[in-house]
């Protein structure tokens, strides 16, 4: 074995030394403090959500008032340009456009945010109902998860958007949430199948402890992890859904109160000659979820023992 062999083997021996004693929580922290991968995502994130918060403080004008309308000029196709009190300039219709961004933000954060607090809602009882009965329950919940699954997940969306006679975006975060319900269902299903057959469990029942308390107590507290990791991926996928439904004019119809997907659909009529009026919040969907796909790509890898190196 050569010196650099050695050496790396020795290094691991040492990291997997410092996690004896160690609950799987510290060890997956320990973990994510050395990815950078993480450190980038959770530095985005933490952004993010900064931003979404104070955004009401941080937006210099009220993103539904038109400012700048009397630099607007239909027949020569220009629009306010960046200036003092205004650093990105205005959209088509005059109004700020970074104050809109900032207030963007907001509105994107609580879509993702309650779609998939509701998807893992619906999940969480479908997958309890599959995993701790089984059998007949088993088979129907998870028929009707495939039948959800068969469709692509933005084209299932669109068409529970589309169902609404009016549009809003109560009926965003509806389709969006929808569409995760059996991706947390299937998943936390597997999850609680696998500790049905664990040892704690089996001990649990032969002690005569009763059936729920087996499962809300033994085995849905022990099935939550890879749930919570999955949350985590989701939110990139909610993001972009939402964003994706604003976009072809599923969303609120009020512009008055702005969302990214919507700016960029309002955006596509002025793209050839003003494309910045796109870039800004396309540029804001990728980033975020970029942020949220890091960070749960190292928290799975973090937790998983079998990806653990």
């Amino acid at each position: 074995m050569n010196p650099t062999a050695r050496r790396t083997r020795v290094d691991e021996l040492a990291g997997s030394a410092s996690d004896v004693g160690v609950s799987l929580v510290g060890s997956a922290w320990r973990r994510l403090r050395r990815s950078p991968v993480f450190l980038v995502g959770a530095t985005i994130i933490g952004l993010f959500v900064l931003l979404a918060l104070s955004a009401p403080l941080l937006a210099p004008h009220d993103p539904g008032l038109h400012l700048l309308e009397d630099q607007v000029s239909r027949a020569e196709n220009t629009i306010p340009p960046a200036q003092p009190g205004h650093p990105l300039g205005g959209d088509q219709y005059g109004r700020d456009l970074f104050s809109r961004l900032l207030l963007g933000s907001q509105q994107t954060l609580l879509v993702a945010v309650s779609a998939t607090v509701i998807g893992l809602g619906g999940g969480l009882v479908l997958g309890v109902l599959a995993g701790a009965f089984g059998g007949w329950v088993d088979a129907l919940v998870m028929r009707c998860v495939d039948v959800l699954l068969s469709v692509p997940s933005l084209l299932l969306a669109v068409s529970i958007g589309a169902l609404f006679v009016q549009q809003s975006r109560f009926t965003v975060i509806l389709a969006v949430a929808i569409v995760q319900v059996p991706i947390f269902g299937r998943l936390l299903r597997g999850t609680m199948l696998a500790q049905r057959a664990s040892d704690h469990v089996l001990a649990a029942r032969a002690l005569g402890v009763r059936e729920s308390a087996i499962v809300f107590r033994h085995m849905l507290p022990n099935a939550l992890g890879p749930v919570i990791v999955q949350a985590t991926l989701v939110l990139a996928t909610a993001i972009i859904d939402a964003a994706a439904l604003s976009f072809l004019g599923l969303g609120a119809a009020d512009d008055s109160v702005p969302e990214w997907g919507q700016m960029l659909g309002g955006a596509q009529g002025v793209i050839d000659s003003h494309p910045q009026l796109a870039f800004w919040p396309a540029g804001c969907i990728v980033l975020v979820a970029l942020g949220f796909t890091l960070v749960g790509e190292s928290l799975r890898d973090a937790l998983d023992p079998k990806r653990r190196r």
